[in-house]
């Protein structure tokens, strides 16, 4: 334990308390805080289904026939990289760019912003691919559809780590110039356009890869919730006015073989206690604040009252309970319908990011009550909370959709953002103000202990990426399968999670 820790979360009288009894109620904050994170990443998870299912009208003049149709504004890929990666990933860049900003001026920077973004780097290579391939059901199996597509954006995630051994060991030992933080931050759009490039199958700059399920065409026309009542009828869009709300992670193409994806339903009456409401009256103004209220009805009532065992009666009560704050302070997001779900794709991320420094307050006091060394739990608690949206989000992927595209997608990409965005935004204020204010660049503390952390997760990541080139080859697809099989494949990939985590701990420690 440590000697003394003056640090307190809310009340200075925290610190009387005993060392044992403060980290058991700040070990329970932090647990509460993921509980938070998980429900509040679901909602996030929604709002962008919302944002990825807008269309715009585009007029075919053909022999003076006007042809209306509607297409897509996103990009598959590019969102899984945008929306889906970088919003999961954006408590990170947010509080590094923060801490940037408040600790500007000085010419040394510590290396715990960096290594708290390997460390969530490795815990969503790890933990998240062993949460992704064990959550299909026995025997299902779930396959990366384009793999042109993932290699490229594999390939960037790894470039991302070893350019920045690179410039931290080879280029300018322990220090960063203006010049490399721009180029770090430039990758994320190279990136972009590279794996944009591959989607679109560009001539001499894309792979020659076939893809196998996925077709041009991955979201479906949006259908009136009206003619959605059937999973077995084809939807069809008919009128502008009364778009229905596509789930793009549950509904896939419509072909002659048939629906690949599950159609779920607009509103989830299971989700409501409001058993008279009618979601086809939501579109107008009136309707939308029917829907704003009904989620504080739901935040406040147990879901499913008519079950009847008391063992699991009890369990959701109490569970509620338990829930029942965040629900209530979670459905001040507005509704997914307002603005095609930006404003609740924007709110959710505002509540993951608070959250997420919560979290971090909890691993200060955490790290300065129990005298563990910082960076130990920078790899370790602070790495699992502010990559918990990344794991949620995943799960969600994996569990939703049918094929494994934007589960790993997320993953991958998530370690790219880490570097290109969450380190490099930090890095070019910092260098671009020394730059001017001292003429220098900004030099790195404990640049070796984060280099060796940089040879571990790659050396790690390896033996990640061979599994899952491997189960490809035997079992056909990277997630599910046999059932003991899929275990075994979790169980690998903690086992790498902890040799990360153990190794990295033992070189900032001044062990090894």
């Amino acid at each position: 334990m440590s000697e003394t820790c003056d640090m307190y979360f809310m009340f200075h009288g925290e610190t009387s308390l005993g060392y044992g009894f403060r980290v058991f109620l700040y070990c329970l904050g932090l647990a509460y805080c993921f509980i938070g994170l998980s429900a509040i990443t679901a909602r996030f998870f929604k709002s962008m289904e919302h944002v990825v299912q807008q269309t715009r009208m585009v007029v075919d003049d053909e022999d003076d026939v006007k042809n209306v149709r509607y297409v897509k504004v996103w990009n598959y890929t590019i969102a899984d990289i945008t929306l889906l990666a970088f919003g999961t990933s954006f408590p990170q860049i947010s509080l590094a760019t923060i801490d940037a900003i408040r600790n500007i001026g000085q010419r040394y920077a510590g290396g715990l912003g960096p290594g708290t973004l390997v460390g969530s780097a490795a815990f969503d290579l790890f933990p998240i691919h062993a949460v992704c391939v064990v959550v299909p059901k026995a025997g299902e199996l779930k396959k990366i559809s384009d793999l042109g597509v993932w290699i490229v954006e594999l390939f960037w995630s790894f470039w991302a780590y070893i350019w920045l051994y690179i410039i931290l060991e080879v280029w300018s030992p322990n220090v960063i110039t203006f010049w490399e933080a721009l180029l770090t931050v430039l990758q994320f759009g190279l990136l972009l356009l590279h794996a944009y490039a591959q989607d679109k199958r560009w001539p001499f700059i894309s792979l020659p890869f076939e893809r196998t399920v996925r077709p041009e065409e991955w979201v479906p026309a949006e259908v009136s919730p009206k003619k959605c009542r059937n999973d077995n009828v084809s939807p069809h869009f008919d009128d502008d006015r009364d778009k229905g709300i596509v789930d793009i992670f549950s509904i896939h193409e419509e072909n002659e073989s048939g629906s690949s994806y599950q159609h779920l339903p607009l509103h989830d009456p299971e989700l409501s206690n409001d058993k008279n409401f009618d979601e086809t009256d939501m579109y107008a103004e009136p309707g939308i604040i029917s829907v704003w209220k009904q989620q504080f009805v739901d935040a406040l009532m147990l879901r499913n009252p008519k079950v009847r065992d008391e063992n699991i009666s009890f369990g959701r009560v109490l569970w509620h309970f338990v829930c029942a704050p965040w629900r209530l302070l979670f459905a001040f997001v507005p509704p997914y319908q307002i603005a095609h779900g930006w404003i609740a794709f924007i709110g959710s991320l505002m509540f993951i990011s608070g959250i997420a420094y919560i979290v971090t307050r909890f691993t200060d006091l955490i790290s300065c009550v129990t005298g563990i060394n910082a960076y130990v739990i920078a790899f370790t608690a602070l790495a699992a909370g502010t990559s918990w949206p990344d794991l949620v989000a995943s799960k969600i992927a994996a569990e939703r959709q049918t094929t494994a595209d934007s589960a790993i997608a997320n993953i991958t990409c998530s370690n790219s953002v880490n570097i290109y965005v969450g380190i490099g935004v930090p890095w070019l204020i910092d260098t671009a103000y020394n730059l001017i204010a001292y003429g220098e660049p900004l030099h790195i503390e404990n640049a070796r202990g984060l280099s060796f952390s940089l040879l571990v997760f790659f050396s790690t990541s390896v033996g990640c990426i061979s599994i899952l080139v491997l189960r490809r080859i035997v079992f056909g697809a990277e997630l599910g399968g046999p059932r003991v099989w899929a275990w075994i494949t979790c169980a690998y990939f903690m086992l790498l999670w902890l040799i990360f985590v153990v190794l990295s701990s033992l070189k900032v420690s001044d062990i090894i």
